[in-house]
């Protein structure tokens, strides 16, 4: 019997040790602890829609368009213009650069600006850098990659 009495009260000793244990954690939580009113948990699709709102806002404003590649296929003297920090790739056919503000386009590849009226070589990665009509324009048929606007 006094084993059993000692188990018992060794068992209450723990649940009590848990339950204090417990609520001191819990308690700790609204100073901004992970889990508290300042701090709270979030689960994945929680981050998930909230990054897409944000992307979606972003987009609405103007910003940078699409983060994914898109193709195109330009037939001869049919122009390619984009926006301030539109990417584009010439993967097949010929492009000449179109260039009214006499700037250029960077070639990022090849480290160069590289302006009106020359060629825009295949397999590199330029950027527009301003809205101002800048771009390629088709000489024979030809297949562009690009992202953004």
């Amino acid at each position: 019997m006094v084993r059993e009495k000692k188990l018992l009260w060794t068992g209450l000793l723990l649940l009590a040790i848990c339950v204090v244990g417990y609520a001191g954690l819990a308690s700790a939580g609204e100073d901004g602890a992970p889990g508290s009113l300042n701090d709270p948990l979030v689960t994945k699709s929680f981050v998930v829609k909230y990054v897409q709102e944000c992307l979606a806002q972003f987009d609405q404003a103007g910003g940078g368009g699409s983060i994914e590649w898109s193709t195109s296929t330009l037939a001869p003297g049919q122009e390619f213009i984009g926006k301030s920090g539109t990417e584009f790739i010439v993967r097949s056919g010929e492009a000449v650069v179109v260039d009214p503000s006499g700037s250029g386009i960077v070639d990022l590849t090849a480290g160069k600006n590289v302006t009106a009226g020359l060629t825009a070589e295949k397999n590199h990665l330029f950027t527009i850098p301003r809205e101002d009509g800048r771009g390629v324009t088709a000489i024979k048929q030809t297949t562009i990659m690009y992202r953004g606007n």
